[in-house]
């Protein structure tokens, strides 16, 4: 799948078979279709999760590791998602969530060691690494139906949704750079699960 500029999904190839062969091809229209190189880093982005399909962090921290590699150090991460509620997609990894929250990875690994009930389930811990800027850029999540107090208290930002929705709105952006009417330049990015962006520089000896 692929995004056009206005950002619409469309189907791009179809590939069925269970050989390599099948998968090569796969692989390099998926390249090609879903994976920017850009030539500067990102300094401020905006991402729209679409409430019919993201209802939770777990699944929308898509926004978080599909554009790291492309964020700028001190870049701003905006996350609009109107339709999330809860953190995990059930109750106990909901539960691990609020109580260690996406602290990076020196802390998650820490409270595996220390704790059991983390120890215990490692999906969420390696979930709440993929979830951390490691302290490189800020993340603002701006849900429908979470509180600020629910979403600082397991490491994020908070940004009011409707505020947010009239600043950066998603049906006057479009897939990439944009210009705001405050003169403000954003990238924006329509549905992240449908691709993966990053800095050339860090293939030149940067970090991710």
């Amino acid at each position: 799948m692929g995004v056009t500029a206005n950002g619409k999904s469309v189907l791009r190839g179809l590939f069925i078979g269970d050989d390599v062969e099948c998968f090569r091809r796969a692989a390099e229209l998926s390249l090609q279709v879903n994976f920017a190189m850009l030539a500067q880093p990102i300094s401020k982005a905006v991402v729209y999760l679409d409430p019919r399909e993201y209802h939770s962090t777990w699944l929308g921290n898509k926004a978080i590791y599909r554009t790291r590699m492309a964020l700028a150090d001190g870049a701003e991460l905006i996350i609009l998602a109107p339709g999330v509620k809860q953190f995990g997609e059930d109750p106990l990894i909901d539960e691990l969530i609020r109580k260690y929250g996406y602290r990076g990875t020196s802390a998650t690994l820490a409270a595996v060691k220390k704790n059991a009930d983390l120890g215990n389930e490692l999906s969420a811990a390696a979930h709440l690494i993929h979830g951390s800027s490691e302290h490189r850029f800020s993340i603002t999540w701006c849900p429908g139906h979470l509180t600020r107090d629910e979403v600082e208290g397991v490491g994020f930002g908070y940004g009011d949704l409707p505020a947010m929705l009239s600043r950066y709105d998603p049906a006057k952006l479009r897939h990439g750079r944009n210009v705001v009417d405050n003169g403000e330049e954003v990238f924006f990015i329509s549905n992240p699960g449908l691709g993966l962006w990053a800095y050339r520089g860090r293939f030149e000896g940067g970090t991710t």
